[in-house]
């Protein structure tokens, strides 16, 4: 049984300031918590269930400590509903130095609020091979538990650097390309994309603020063929950074 003190901590890093003072942060789910477990996390605790324990037991490295404990507990410590494997506190990563030169690719979100929405984002920059993702000082937080539950385990692989994005790309190395994701963009159908640069998508009802967009030199927008007015901005960069990487061969 988890100690109310425990139950206590966990709970107070469902929110930002604790999260910061402390500088960790919550896994949840079985998905997520192994792909913790086999990264460079450096794990502060394991709660896990019986059920997950004989399922996953063979996956956990040798003198990996836990403490066994109900899907009750879990529930009553994280933010899931419902929750019959695991639960993982762990320290935030220390990131390198960011250094982004002709060739590389990222992606970067300017005021992104909605931690579902950066959760999937990382996934999708996972899927591609992208390792690092910038973020305007106000996206949601990369360790809020939604947006680590949103990433499918892909937190682990994909770091993400929160600066003055305006200033960053102002101060980018002359003759990197700049994407901005707009409505009044050239067709990106009709363009010959290639991986390197930086593609920028906004908010997700502002779209991209003046100060950002003024650092942008391409626009491009996805070809509507039905009447939706506008497309969900997870979906929009899967699409986006999907049509740069059909032509690299792979």
């Amino acid at each position: 049984m988890l100690s109310k003190a425990i139950v206590k901590y966990v709970n107070a890093l469902q929110v930002k300031k604790y999260r910061n003072q402390h500088q960790a942060f919550v896994v949840e789910g079985a998905k997520s918590v192994l792909e913790l477990l086999h990264s460079d996390f450096e794990l502060q605790h394991l709660f896990i269930t019986e059920e997950f324990l004989q399922e996953h037991g063979n996956r956990l490295s040798k003198g990996t400590p836990y403490e066994l404990v109900t899907e009750q507990d879990l529930t009553k410590a994280g933010t899931f509903s419902s929750n019959n494997a695991g639960l993982a506190v762990a320290h935030m990563r220390q990131l390198p130095n960011l250094a982004f030169k002709s060739g590389n690719f990222t992606i970067a979100l300017d005021d992104i609020r909605d931690p579902g929405n950066l959760g999937t984002i990382i996934r999708i920059a996972d899927w591609y091979g992208i390792q690092n993702i910038i973020c305007s000082e106000t996206c949601a937080d990369f360790y809020n538990p939604k947006t680590i539950s949103a990433t499918m385990g892909s937190f682990t692989r994909v770091k993400a650097y929160y600066l003055n994005l305006g200033e960053w790309l102002r101060e980018l190395p002359v003759g990197i390309p700049i994407y901005g994701a707009s409505l009044e963009g050239e067709n990106l159908h009709q363009m010959q994309l290639q991986p390197n640069g930086v593609v920028v998508m906004g908010n997700e009802a502002n779209g991209i603020r003046p100060e950002v967009a003024s650092e942008v030199n391409h626009l491009i927008k996805i070809p509507a063929f039905g009447k939706a007015e506008s497309l969900n901005v997870a979906t929009a960069t899967a699409i986006i950074i999907d049509n740069f990487m059909r032509h690299t061969g792979i």
